[in-house]
């Protein structure tokens, strides 16, 4: 969704990412209502199929555990001026290194780089390129916090990024940067 700041004419954009649910199906549609955003992401394992319609408004992944859908394996979307690789981050072995997601974020010039599967929640900025992981809302690891991402940005010199809770109230104590510079 995109928002005009209180009086300016500033837009700002606001992506909503989430991933690991792992059957999870209420919670993905209270998180999706509670922030109305234009933009909703999934990073894969939702262990739903392609037609469940609590996946109907997020731009979903394939996981390791999705065996019920034909999601993509990745996915590119450009918003407000930065773009966006979205994979699970099981075929780049993200548990052990980003090494290669960060060949492949160079590969499709993201600027943005939504990944899950190691359950850990993750804000990083490496040569200009932000890589997330917004843990996971059911089986967090390395945190008893379930989480998930709200980004927003006007320009992409300051995007901030902020943990929620699945309950919804920010996580503030998580030991990331909040505010990137992408460009």
């Amino acid at each position: 969704m995109t928002a005009n700041t209180k009086g300016t004419n500033r837009t700002v954009n606001r992506v909503l990412i989430v991933s690991d649910s792992h059957g999870l199906t209420e919670e993905l549609t209270i998180i999706k209502d509670r922030h109305q955003l234009q933009y909703n992401i999934h990073c894969g394992d939702s262990e739903l199929s392609t037609s469940a319609p609590q996946l109907a408004d997020y731009h979903t992944v394939r996981g390791n555990c999705d065996w019920k859908g034909e999601f993509p394996n990745e996915r590119l979307i450009d918003i407000g001026g930065l773009r966006f690789y979205i994979t699970h981050g099981h075929l780049y072995g993200v548990k052990s290194t980003l090494m290669k997601l960060q060949y492949r974020a160079q590969e499709v010039e993201a600027d943005v780089i939504c990944f899950g599967h190691s359950h850990i929640a993750y804000a990083e900025e490496i040569d200009q390129k932000l890589y997330l992981n917004p843990g996971s809302i059911r089986l967090p690891k390395q945190s008893v916090k379930p989480s998930y991402i709200i980004m927003e940005w006007d320009e992409s010199n300051e995007v901030h990024v902020h943990f929620f809770h699945i309950n919804g109230k920010k996580i503030t104590n998580f030991p990331y940067a909040q505010k990137f510079n992408l460009k």
